[in-house]
């Protein structure tokens, strides 16, 4: 698991950046989502993801990662706790299953980008996974 010092820089209001662990992200509860929930902007997005495992892919409107997997039955085992995770945050990914893959696809539907809620249910389930690598590097 990655330490303190392997966070993030987030920016406040005209302040230096402070440290954010990946620990404190997956911490956050996530929030109800309305059209004046606020977008994260581009710079802000690469910030926020380096708190998460490196193989989250992010846009301006979306939040994926590929797992890879031996077998079928771990890649549902994961979905399975994926939703799980979302039904009690409330907020709810994309989630596309094959043999051996899992792609998780978070975005605020809201607002038709991304919101903090997609990068703390990200680190949420870099968690439940291990924070490891799956066995293709994914």
């Amino acid at each position: 698991m990655p330490s303190a010092e392997a966070g993030r820089a987030r920016r406040s209001a005209g302040s230096e950046p402070i440290l954010v662990a990946p620990e404190d992200l997956a911490g956050e509860r996530c929030e109800a989502c309305t059209g004046a929930t606020p977008r994260i902007g581009p710079q802000e997005g690469r910030e926020l993801a380096t708190a998460l495992d490196a193989s989250w892919q992010v846009s301006e409107t979306a939040l994926q990662r590929e797992f890879r997997f031996k077998s079928f039955n771990a890649a549902f085992g994961l979905a399975t706790r994926v939703a799980l995770l979302a039904e009690s945050e409330g907020h709810h990914p994309d989630l596309e299953i094959g043999w051996g893959r899992l792609l998780v696809r978070f975005t605020t539907h809201a607002i038709g980008g991304l919101s903090r809620n997609d990068f703390i249910s990200a680190a949420k389930v870099d968690r439940i996974h291990g924070g490891e690598p799956g066995p293709s590097g994914l």
